[in-house]
């Protein structure tokens, strides 16, 4: 490892008395020992990040904008040993883990041209007769201390959207990465540190507490917090949410993403981003393609479609360029996602594909009923189901008939069907002619109802990490 050991809290690096194993989820094995945190060492995190709060967020924008250059510089020069970290660490395969890091770097490039960025306005306060003579402007000001708490599936980029933004802003930040998969999201946080002690800033201002539920609680319940920015499963979400009430809480949460193939579609395309869509991270995606709703008339052409291209999905060794799909993050959650396709044949779907062999891979499932998780729930694993429907008016009514929406995409060669889709689809992004997937670090990215609050991308996530400050000035009293 090339961070020091133990957690880095306060100015230095503390060693927990416990650790817990990092495994492979490829073949089982160990590839380090995590130091765990507890209760105890996240109330210390929250002491020091509140002891800094005021000086973090009076730093200069310089020197805000440098330390992230320095970072993404730092990290940039490492670019291949945490590619082959995440692949240990997350099971991912090879070519996911570097789609993640080259958008980690992108979103910490963005995060420093946001600092330049961070303003306020003027206000027009004489529309109103009492207004004459005053002059009012308002600006941003940092909303406090950041707790950020992260998935497993995506550790190094997710972690870097809750860090850079809340840096940028002038926000202290402690972090909790999830227990399977922190090292990646050590080794940043060991590379930002560095350089905050560089630029002469507390290295306070970043902290990072493993753990348990427990530790998650203590951080997030602390009323003198200013944010908690959450990813992960609605359900946890949505207890962060009530237990931290009033806090202000970002979540970023499940989905179980729809693509529409139109009748007009191009179905070699639609096809493509299907196999594309849904099984890249072996369908660990929250906005990998789960529902894939087609007109009655291709449905029979997709599924050929389809059938032609699934053997051509490499299943095995993440470590191996050609792969494409490999083990998921546990054997708890590759149990639980079979179990889920068995409820959904024994209620009367099909299983069109399966592919063979001891590593999950890719499924496809047809005729799914409503009321099943396969189909109702966000499934995190390689399995799409298909239900054909009349027509595209009907698609869209589907799409939206969950209690998620996160991002959702539509294969048509018609403008009207897409302009409709774009009006009607109830989700934070909608996506024409290829994967809902598809994700720029730079635009705003988040849900509606149960997929999530607020919005990242670094300009929006500053923005939630700020508050206005409202100035009201008249010159002569």
């Amino acid at each position: 490892m090339k961070f020091p050991a133990g957690l880095p809290i306060g100015e230095s690096w503390i060693e927990p008395a416990a650790t817990t194993s990092v495994i492979f989820p490829y073949d089982g094995s160990t590839i380090a020992d995590a130091p765990e945190g507890d209760a105890e060492l996240a109330r210390s995190a929250l002491d020091h990040a509140l002891a800094v709060r005021e000086k973090i967020g009076r730093l200069p924008s310089h020197v805000r904008r440098t330390v992230l250059q320095s970072v993404h510089s730092a990290v940039l020069a490492e670019r291949d040993a945490f590619v082959d970290l995440l692949v240990l660490e997350t099971g991912k395969p090879l070519i996911d883990c570097r789609v993640e890091i080259d958008r980690t770097l992108l979103t910490l490039e963005t995060s420093a041209e946001e600092v330049a960025r961070l303003h306020g306005e003027t206000v027009p306060l004489d529309l109103l007769p009492s207004g004459e003579g005053l002059q009012g402007f308002w600006v941003r000001k940092p909303i406090g201390v950041v707790v950020g708490i992260t998935g497993f599936n995506y550790p190094l980029l997710l972690a870097a959207h809750k860090i850079a933004p809340a840096f940028a802003a002038g926000c202290p930040i402690i972090v909790k990465p999830a227990p399977q998969t922190p090292l990646a999201t050590l080794w940043l946080v060991h590379l930002m540190r560095s350089a905050l002690a560089d630029a002469g800033v507390p290295e306070s201002a970043l902290q990072l507490v493993t753990g348990g539920p427990e530790v998650g609680a203590t951080l997030t319940t602390d009323a003198r917090i200013g944010a908690v920015s959450f990813t992960g499963s609605a359900t946890v979400g949505h207890r962060i949410a009530r237990d931290a009430a009033p806090t202000k809480v970002l979540l970023e949460l499940g989905s179980n993403s729809a693509l529409v193939v139109a009748d007009d579609a191009d179905l070699d395309a639609a096809a493509d981003a299907i196999i594309r869509g849904g099984y890249y991270a072996s369908g660990q995606a929250c906005i990998s393609v789960q529902r894939v709703i087609v007109v009655e008339s291709v449905r029979a052409e997709l599924l050929a479609k389809l059938g032609a291209r699934l053997p051509t999905v490499v299943v095995g060794d993440p470590r191996d360029p050609a792969t494409r799909v490999s083990a998921l993050i546990n054997p708890a959650s590759t149990e639980r996602v079979r179990a889920w396709v068995g409820d959904a044949v024994h209620a009367g779907a099909s299983i069109a594909y399966e592919a063979p062999g001891d590593v999950l891979g890719p499924i496809v499932l047809t005729d799914v009923p409503d009321g099943l998780p396969a189909w109702d729930e966000e499934i995190f694993g390689p399995v799409i189901a298909v239900r054909p429907v009349p027509d595209v008016d009907s698609a869209l009514t589907a799409v939206n008939a969950t209690r998620y929406g996160l991002h959702a995409s539509v294969f048509t060669s018609s403008l009207d069907t897409a302009f409709a889709a774009i009006d009607r689809l109830d989700v934070g992004g909608v996506v024409i002619n290829d994967v809902p997937g598809f994700r720029s670090d730079v635009m705003p990215y988040g849900g509606v109802k149960d997929s999530g609050t607020g919005r990242e991308g670094p300009r929006f996530a500053i923005e939630e990490l700020t508050t206005t400050r409202m100035a009201i000035i008249r010159p002569r009293p």
